[in-house]
């Protein structure tokens, strides 16, 4: 697992917003299972423990587990060597990810894509001013890795990737984690805007055009370029979200 996944991995379990509300519980551990940063079968820790994680209550943590549960996306064992465990349902990924989209509403969808935007636009203006173009290799490679990438859900976490790969070159570690915690709790709806190959072309081009901005230093190119990538797949979520009403 490289350092990015690792990141993210870690913000699976890094405190929520004070007062957190349940759904806010379920919707982080859904989206850290869809991307994969949660295994099949791996056990989460104790409820103890995890409600102190995430910063909640247990009684907070333990109604999330009832809905994930419910979702199937858990498996409470009891007895020894028990625990709550992750597990994929039969269900395809891709209803699933439909029915978690359904839980947003237009507006918070919105309200979502400002503030990835305002904060993928700063990263991307810092890392113009602070990094040099021999360390642009990650950014090229993971532009690279979603032109080939064929799964919705390969395509979301290289999508990701190259935004915490661009604020982790604005060498802001209060930028990198916001973008990471972004990525933890909404990272996963991505994949329904990348299932569309059209739009996935035009990730890749805005990606590419990141890096040319980059190299060249030009920071309010870079900035507006990932402002307007993250705007136009929230859109695009807005959009198959408005179509199942």
């Amino acid at each position: 697992m490289n350092l990015e996944a690792h990141a993210a991995r870690r913000a699976v379990f890094v405190p929520l917003e004070s007062a957190a509300r349940v759904d806010v519980v379920v919707r982080r551990l859904t989206n850290a299972i869809e991307l994969g940063l949660l295994e099949d079968g791996e056990q989460l820790p104790g409820e103890l423990e995890l409600a102190s994680l995430l910063g909640v209550s247990t009684v907070t943590l333990r109604e999330a587990l009832v809905t994930l549960r419910a979702r199937g996306l858990v498996a409470t064992r009891r007895g020894r060597g028990g625990g709550s465990f992750v597990t994929l349902p039969t269900t395809p990924a891709t209803e699933r990810l439909h029915a978690q989209l359904a839980e947003w509403s237009t507006e918070g969808l919105r309200d979502l894509g400002d503030h990835w935007a305002a904060v993928s636009g700063a990263a991307g203006r810092l890392a113009a001013q602070r990094t040099e173009p021999e360390d642009l290799a990650p950014l090229e490679r993971s532009a690279a890795e979603l032109e080939r990438a064929r799964q919705p859900s390969e395509r979301a976490r290289v999508y990701g990737r190259f935004h915490v790969e661009t604020a982790a070159a604005a060498q802001s570690a209060r930028l990198t984690r916001s973008v990471i915690s972004l990525q933890a709790e909404a990272g996963a709806l991505v994949c329904l805007a990348l299932a569309d190959d059209s739009h996935t072309r035009d990730v890749v081009h805005r990606h590419r055009a990141v890096i040319s901005a980059l190299h060249d230093g030009a920071g309010d190119t870079a900035g507006t370029v990932l402002e307007e990538c993250v705007r136009a797949t929230v859109a695009h979520l807005v959009r198959i979200r408005l179509r199942s009403l």
